[in-house]
């Protein structure tokens, strides 16, 4: 009779585990689909609202038209701004991988005197204010005479990304196993050979994913940049934050559509080429 007694309460603690398993798993089904739906939810406004063929952004949208797309496409200052932006990020992102690996490698490889101050130093920039650094940088072209030029801007979002490009690299590179490389050097490799041929091939997808972390901090600024524009040239954010502030038509919607479908075709290229799931 006892062991019959043992043998009930096992089936009902086991039953109420797998009760509790199922409203957590589907407490949490719930829980993720709010938090997808609230972060995409915005995004799908602004491209449903961008193909109106009214005069200004509302929902739900006035009839349907490609209208305020060729308005963007032939619009002199967004296709600027656009160009100004591509070309600082993807100069930011090729100068932060260099710098980041380099850091990174140096930090995760070796023991030298100062490597804690230099670790802290390459990730103040994520405690800093992002005003407080506009501000900073300004102040130093500005004594420098280089506020005319593209230096501050590239400066800035340099500074800026090679936080994330560092810790992206730092977390590859702590995962990474070196019996390959040790094995390579046993062989005589030279140390430059076994970074090329075997460490950079196997950190690729964590380089990847530094590279674009760093075109999209870049590429998304606008405090910074707003500081730090040059000669006339403004990135896209900033020439967006400014249209938005003295207009209200659809072409805005357009262009924020346009970069949307820019960063998931980027998306759909690398989950093609490599996967997702290794980039991640």
């Amino acid at each position: 009779m006892p062991s019959l007694r043992l043998v009930w309460l096992r089936k009902e603690g086991a039953m109420r585990v797998d009760l509790i398993d199922r409203a957590m798993t589907a407490s949490g089904a719930a829980v993720r689909a709010i938090v997808y739906t609230m972060l995409a939810l915005p995004a799908l406004l602004v491209i449903v609202c961008s193909f109106t063929s009214g005069d200004s952004l509302n929902f739900p949208p006035t009839g349907f038209s490609m209208r305020w797309y060729r308005e963007a496409w032939q619009n002199e200052l967004f296709m600027t701004a656009l160009w100004t932006s591509t070309y600082i990020a993807v100069l930011v992102s090729t100068m932060a991988l260099a710098i980041g690996f380099a850091a990174a490698f140096a930090i995760n490889r070796f023991a030298f005197p100062g490597k804690g101050f230099l670790q802290a130093l390459a990730f103040s920039p994520l405690i800093v204010p992002a005003v407080v650094l506009g501000i900073g940088l300004l102040q130093l072209f500005a004594k420098l005479n280089l506020t005319q030029t593209i230096y501050p801007l590239l400066l800035g979002h340099l500074v800026l990304a090679i936080p994330y490009v560092m810790r992206t690299i730092l977390a590859s590179l702590s995962l990474h196993n070196r019996v390959l490389e040790e094995a390579a050097m046993n062989l005589r490799a030279s140390p430059l050979k076994v970074v090329r041929r075997i460490t950079l091939p196997l950190i690729l997808p964590g380089l990847l994913s530094a590279a674009i972390f760093a075109f999209v901090t870049s590429f998304g600024n606008v405090t910074v940049s707003a500081f730090l524009t040059y000669g006339g040239h403004v990135t896209l954010p900033v020439q967006i934050f400014t249209y938005v502030d003295t207009s209200y038509d659809p072409l805005v919607a357009a262009v924020s559509s346009l970069m949307i479908v820019i960063t998931l075709v980027i998306i759909l290229v690398i989950e093609r080429l490599i996967g997702a799931d290794r980039v991640a």
